[in-house]
């Protein structure tokens, strides 16, 4: 039987100590979740002051409402909602690029569908600032979706939730962002596959 001690407390544990006052137990969850929260932050403005301002707003808020976690989605999904609504807030990028929806056919055939494995593209890539830009380029929810999912790994349901939408909705929208990114990727640049 492990001793109970050695044992680290999860996140509702945290959550539910925080909301009694606990200033340790919240300390134990900034550290726990602070680098998955810029990263999410950095996705959704582009910019590390604004990630740097959600991060703070994100974690001062979740002290402030902790005793209104409902439990009903995970404390980390939680938190990325916060995030999310932080930068709402803030608004988006002043320099994010205007996409015109593309048809899934369209993106398709610019991802290369029927000759390379559309994901193996966006893996094969070497160029990381290439990469890096493509997802800039990317618009907001298709960036913070393939942040969620695929950089921070939640699980469909998470990423759903801190989204605040179904979890069809974030699947299209996850296959939408891979679709772009893949295209993105194999083409040099976006202007072909968003209609811009």
């Amino acid at each position: 039987m492990p001793d109970e001690a050695l044992t680290e407390p999860d996140d509702h544990d945290l959550i539910t100590r925080t909301a009694l006052g606990d200033r340790a137990a919240f300390s134990t969850l900034v550290v726990r979740h602070q680098r998955a929260v810029y990263r999410v932050a950095r996705a959704l403005t582009g910019s590390d002051d604004a990630a740097e301002d959600i991060l703070q707003e994100t974690f001062l808020s979740a002290l402030r409402g902790a005793s209104g976690y409902r439990g009903e989605a995970s404390v980390v999904s939680w938190l990325y909602a916060i995030a999310r609504h932080a930068a709402s807030r803030r608004g988006r990028r002043a320099n994010q690029v205007p996409h015109e929806p593309a048809s899934l056919e369209a993106l398709g055939a610019a991802a290369g569908w029927g000759q390379v494995d559309v994901e193996a593209a966006a893996v094969l890539a070497e160029d990381r600032q290439r990469l890096a830009r493509a997802l800039e380029l990317l618009p907001a929810d298709e960036r913070e979706v393939l942040v969620m999912r695929d950089l921070e790994e939640l699980s469909g349901d998470e990423a759903a939730a801190a989204l605040g939408v179904s979890v069809a909705a974030m699947k299209s929208r996850l296959h939408r962002a891979r679709l772009h990114l893949a295209a993105y990727l194999r083409q040099g640049g976006v202007s072909d596959v968003t209609g811009s």
